[in-house]
C-alpha cells in the first residue's frame, strides 16, 4: 500500500548506497535513481548529499526517513492485521539467527514448521548475535535467535533452551586427555576464538573474567567468523577453541575432535528475541510458540553429551 518511491528512498537511506538499495529491491540502479529524483521533485527538497563516491542524508532527508520508517511500519502492520482477520497463514517470515543456531539447530525446526504451514515462507538471515539483535530492533527481521540475553530495551527476550560450551581440540592436543578442564589451564595453550560480536565469544569472555582469567592471560592466535572455520583450524592441532556441544557431535564421533567440559561447566541460554513495538501477527506468534516448543524438546547439549566421550 505504501508509495513505492518511499520504499526506494528508505532502502537507499538505510544502506546509504544506490547500488545496495537496487540489489535489495531487485531493481536497476538507474530505476532507483529515477525514483529518488521524483521524490525530491515532489518534496521540492534535496534528500541526499552526493560526493566523492559516497552519499549522506540531508536535513530534509533525515525528516523524510523518520516518517518513512513509521509509514512503512504501519503499512506492514495493516497488511498483517488484515491477513489475521481473514485467517491467512501465508507469505514471508523473516528470521535471523546466530551461526551456531542457524547451522545446527534451526534447520529441523524450519523444516517441520514449513511442513505444517506450507504457505509460509521462512527466510533465514545468518549473522552473529549482536547483528541479529540490531536487525530485529530495526524491524528488518520479525524474530531472532541469539546466544545469551539481549541488552536492547526495545526487544523481548525469551529463554528457549540450554547449550553447553566445551573446550574443543584435536585428539593429539594435551587438553584432550583430561576429563574436565579448570579454566586456569587454558592460559598455557594457544587459543582460537570467535570474532567480537559473537554470542559464543561474549559468553566465553564473561565466564573467564568471572573466574579471574583476564583476556591478556590467554594466548589468542586467531579469530574466526564461523564454527566450521573454527573446527577446521582446531583439527590441525594449532590450538583449542570454546564451542557449543551441538557443533562438534559429528567430528567427535569420527575421532576428528575432542570436546572436554570446563569445570565449573559453562552452560548458556539460547534465546528468542522480538520487538516490543512491532505488531505480532498470528503467523509470527505461531512460529514463536512452535520454535520454543521444538527447541526446548531437543535440548541439544543434553542429547549430545553421550556422543562426546573421549576416543
Amino acid at each position: 500500500m505504501s508509495d513505492r518511491r518511499l520504499q526506494v528512498f528508505h532502502a537507499v537511506a538505510k544502506h546509504l548506497s544506490f547500488t545496495k538499495a537496487a540489489e535489495t529491491l531487485f531493481m536497476t540502479q538507474p530505476a532507483v535513481t529515477f525514483q529518488i529524483k521524483q521524490l525530491e521533485e515532489q518534496f521540492n527538497a534535496r534528500l541526499f548529499e552526493r560526493g566523492h563516491g559516497q552519499i549522506s542524508l540531508t536535513e530534509s532527508g533525515r525528516v523524510v526517513f523518520e516518517y518513512a520508517e513509521r509509514i512503512l511500519g504501519l503499512s506492514a502492520e495493516m497488511d498483517a492485521r488484515l491477513k489475521d482477520m481473514s485467517g491467512q497463514m501465508s507469505g514471508p517470515l523473516l528470521i535471523g539467527a546466530s551461526m551456531t543456531i542457524a547451522e545446527y539447530l534451526l534447520p529441523q525446526v524450519l523444516g517441520e514448521f514449513n511442513a505444517r504451514y506450507p504457505s509460509v515462507t521462512p527466510r533465514l538471515t545468518v549473522a552473529n548475535s549482536e547483528t541479529v539483535q540490531i536487525q530485529v530492533a530495526e524491524h528488518n527481521l520479525d524474530v531472532g535467535f541469539i546466544e545469551g540475553d539481549s541488552l536492547l530495551p526495545t526487544l523481548v527476550t525469551e529463554f528457549v533452551c540450554e547449550d553447553e560450551l566445551l573446550v574443543v581440540c584435536a585428539p593429539s592436543h594435551p587438553l584432550a586427555r583430561l576429563d574436565s578442564i579448570a579454566p586456569g589451564l587454558l592460559a598455557q595453550h594457544a587459543y582460537i576464538s570467535r570474532e567480537p560480536g559473537s554470542g559464543t565469544r561474549e559468553v566465553s569472555d564473561n565466564y573467564l573474567q568471572k573466574l579471574g582469567i583476564a583476556a591478556d592471560l590467554l594466548q589468542p592466535v586467531m579469530e574466526l567468523g564461523s564454527p566450521e572455520a573454527l573446527k577446521g583450524l582446531v583439527a590441525t592441532g594449532r590450538g583449542f577453541a570454546i564451542m557449543s556441544r551441538s557443533t562438534v557431535v559429528k567430528e567427535a564421533r569420527l575421532g576428528l575432535l575432542v570436546g572436554v567440559p570446563l569445570a565449573p561447566r559453562l552452560v548458556r541460554n539460547l534465546a528468542l528475541v522480538y520487538s516490543k513495538q512491532k505488531f505480532h501477527s498470528r503467523q509470527l506468534s505461531n512460529f514463536v510458540g512452535f520454535a520454543k516448543e521444538r527447541l526446548a524438546a531437543m535440548q541439544p547439549w543434553k542429547e549430545a553429551r553421550d556422543s562426546l566421550a573421549h576416543p
